[in-house]
C-alpha cells in the first residue's frame, strides 16, 4: 500500500512543474520545425506541445499542497517519477511524426535522450533536424538534473529540497555551494548556462561548423550526451580545434561543478587540491597515453593522428559523452580495453558525466589498500583517507553496496540481452553503454550505430537501464522494496 507516502498532492505538483519545462522546451523545436516546412514533425509538436503545457499548468495550478509533511520516501518517489514522465511524456514527438514505428522505439529515443545516454535506434540517426534540436534540447535538460532546476522553485511551496537532491544528483555526497539548497541549485544552473553560451561561442569562431551544427553540439557535449549531427561523427568537420572545443568542454562538464564555486569565491586551493580532480587527469592522461602507443605500435600510424585520435576518444568515453572520431571498434584490443575501463569509471560526482565515478573508484582503492596493511597487522585500526579527510564509515559502507550493485545489475543485463541471441561483447557492452549512460558500445551494437536490432521487450529493460543508470541505482531500486512502502517506517 501506498499509505506512507503522504504528501501525494505535492508530488504530483512537481511533476506539473517538469511537464512545464518539457512544454516549454517543445516549443524551439516546434518553431524551428514550422520554419522549415518540415510538416510531418511540425504536426507532432502542434500535438505534443500544448497538451503538454496544458497538463503541466493544470497540474500546478489546480492542485494545493497543504502543508503534509515531505519526507525522503516522498523524495525517492518523486526523483523517479519525474524521470519516468519526462521520457513518458518526451517521447511523443518522435512518435507522431512517424519517425519511429512504435511507441516503445519513442520512449527509448527519449529516455535516451534525458539521461544523455544519446544512443538510438533509428537506423542511421534521427536525420530529421527537428527531432535531433529536440532530443539536444533534452540532452541539456537532463545533463545538469531537470529536477535540480526545480529545486530552485521548491521552497515557494515549502518543500526541503535538500530531500530531493540527496535522491538526484549524481554522487557518493552532496555539497552545497551556498546555504540554501535552491541557492546551490540556481548556481549550478548559472555555471551550466554560461559554459554552453562560451562552448557555442568558440563553436562558431571555428568558420566551419554551421549555426545549426553549434547548437545541437554544445547541448550535446556540455550535457555529455554525445549527440551527432552527421552519421561520420565529428569527424565530419576535420578540424583540430573544433575537437579540441568540444573536448574541453566535455571535460569541464564531468568535473565536480561545486568546485567552480569554489573558483568563484576566491578559493582557487580548493580547485587545484581536489583529490578527485587529480586522479581523473590523471586516468585521463595515462589512458591518452597507452592508445597512443597502441594505435603506433598495432596500427603503425603516425605520432600525431595517434595522439589526436585517442584524446578525443579517451576523453569522449571518460566523461561518458560517447563521441566518435574513428572506427574505434577497430582499434588494437589493448586499446579498446583501455576505452572500457574508464566507461565503468565515468566522471567526477556531482557533474553531468555517469557511471561508477572517480571518487568511488578512489575509495574502492582505499579500502584495498587497508585490507593489505590489516592482513600485515591485524589489530591495526586505518581509517579510509581521501587526502587528510578520513571518511565516515556509513559513506564507506554506502559506496561499497553501490559498487556491489552496479557489478550486480551489470551482469545481470548481460545475461538479460543475451535472449537476443547476440554475442557476449555486445550484449555486455550495451548493457554497460546504457548503465554507464555513455552511449557506444562494441561488437555489433556498435558497427549498427544503433540499437535497433533489439527486441521490443528488451528495448524497454535497455530504457529502464538508462533511467536507472542515469539516478545512480538505488533511487530507482528502492521502490521495488518492501521497506519503503512498509507502515511500521
Amino acid at each position: 500500500m501506498i499509505t506512507k507516502v503522504t504528501n501525494y498532492r505535492a508530488i504530483f505538483k512537481i511533476l506539473g512543474i517538469i511537464m512545464i519545462i518539457v512544454g516549454a522546451a517543445e516549443i524551439f523545436p516546434w518553431i524551428y520545425s514550422e520554419v522549415t516546412g518540415d510538416t510531418e514533425v511540425a504536426f507532432a509538436f502542434r500535438v505534443c506541445t500544448p497538451f503538454t503545457l496544458a497538463l503541466g499548468l493544470a497540474m500546478f495550478f489546480f492542485i494545493r499542497t497543504g502543508r503534509s509533511r515531505f519526507g525522503a520516501r516522498e523524495g525517492y518517489l518523486v526523483v523517479a517519477l519525474c524521470w519516468v514522465c519526462a521520457s513518458l511524456v518526451g517521447a511523443f514527438p518522435y512518435l507522431l511524426s512517424g519517425y519511429v514505428d512504435s511507441y516503445i522505439d519513442a520512449f527509448f529515443e527519449s529516455a535516451s535522450g534525458f539521461t544523455t545516454t544519446g544512443c538510438t535506434i533509428v537506423p542511421h540517426g534521427i536525420t530529421n533536424h527537428g527531432l535531433l534540436l529536440w532530443k539536444a534540447i533534452s540532452h541539456w535538460l537532463g545533463g545538469m538534473g531537470i529536477l535540480v532546476f526545480v529545486i530552485s522553485l521548491l521552497p515557494a511551496l515549502g518543500i526541503n529540497g535538500q530531500i530531493i537532491a540527496r535522491a538526484e544528483m549524481p554522487g557518493p555526497v552532496l555539497q552545497k555551494t551556498t546555504v540554501r539548497m535552491s541557492d546551490s541549485a540556481k548556481a549550478l544552473y548559472l555555471t551550466y548556462t554560461t559554459f554552453t553560451v562560451a562552448e557555442f561561442i568558440l563553436l562558431m569562431l571555428s568558420g566551419k561548423m554551421p549555426l545549426y551544427d553549434g547548437v545541437i553540439t554544445t547541448l550535446g557535449s556540455i550535457s555529455t550526451g554525445g549527440l551527432l549531427v552527421h552519421p561520420q561523427g565529428i569527424a565530419y568537420y576535420g578540424s583540430i580545434y573544433i575537437e579540441l572545443v568540444i573536448s574541453f568542454f566535455c571535460l569541464l562538464a564531468a568535473v565536480n561543478f561545486v568546485l567552480y564555486h569554489y573558483i568563484l569565491t576566491g578559493k582557487f586551493s580548493y580547485f587545484v587540491k581536489d583529490l578527485e580532480l587529480r586522479a581523473y587527469a590523471i586516468i585521463i592522461a595515462g589512458a591518452t597515453i597507452i592508445c597512443t602507443c597502441g594505435l603506433m605500435y598495432y596500427n603503425h600510424d603516425g605520432f600525431g593522428e595517434s595522439l589526436r585520435d585517442s584524446f578525443f576518444q579517451v576523453v569522449s568515453f571518460a566523461t561518458t559523452a560517447g563521441y566518435t572520431r574513428t572506427p574505434y571498434m577497430y582499434w588494437p584490443s589493448v586499446c579498446q580495453l583501455i576505452l572500457l575501463m574508464i566507461m565503468f569509471i565515468g566522471g567526477c560526482s556531482a557533474s553531468t558525466a555517469g557511471s561508477i565515478k572517480v571518487i568511488r573508484i578512489l575509495v574502492m582503492l582505499k579500502m584495498i589498500a587497508r585490507g593489505c596493511i590489516r592482513r600485515i597487522h591485524p589489530r591495526s585500526v586505518v581509517a579510509v583517507k581521501l587526502g587528510d579527510s578520513a571518511i565516515s564509515a556509513p559513506v564507506v559502507s554506502s559506496i561499497t553496496v553501490f559498487l556491489f550493485t552496479f557489478a550486480g545489475i551489470f551482469l545481470f543485463s548481460g545475461f538479460v540481452l543475451s535472449f537476443q541471441g547476440t554475442d557476449m561483447e555486445t550484449n555486455f557492452t550495451s548493457a554497460l553503454c546504457m548503465l554507464s549512460n555513455t552511449g557506444a558500445s562494441f561488437g555489433f551494437g556498435a558497427s549498427a550505430g544503433n540499437f535497433s536490432f533489439f527486441h521490443p521487450a528488451l528495448k524497454i529493460y535497455l530504457s529502464a537501464l538508462m533511467i536507472v543508470g542515469r539516478l545512480e541505482l538505488f533511487t530507482i531500486i528502492i521502490l521495488f522494496t518492501r521497506n519503503f512502502w512498509s507502515r511500521n517506517h
